[in-house]
């Protein structure tokens, strides 16, 4: 394997000192016409770390992640891959709660 670009290097140690399993966290670069495509595979355990609440944490490595590229005059995107079994259950509708509360109270 080639070695890591500064890009990656940057993401992997931000991410490994986020994550509860740091030996899950892996990088692949993609250089295109676009740019730079960086794609984050991390353990499904640690999805919720590394996304935060409403892709706060998300969005802030993706801003650090464009001043490196600004500095190297690459634009640089992340894609986190969503992991096997990391999705979560749909939300129920508030009238589906409801109704499970009355529900409940009826027996």
């Amino acid at each position: 394997m080639a070695d890591k670009t500064q890009d990656q290097e940057f993401v992997e140690y931000i991410v490994k000192s986020i994550v509860s399993h740091p030996e899950d966290v892996t990088t692949e670069r993609k250089v295109d016409e676009m740019g730079v495509l960086l794609t984050l595979k991390i353990n499904p355990a640690d999805m919720g770390f590394v996304v935060g609440r409403q892709g706060q944490t998300a969005r802030a490595i993706r801003t650090l992640l464009k001043i490196v590229g600004a500095k190297a005059n690459a634009r640089i995107n992340l894609k986190i891959e969503e992991p096997e079994g990391g999705r979560r259950a749909p939300r129920q509708s508030q009238s589906d709660v409801d109704t499970d509360m009355v529900n409940d109270l009826k027996i």
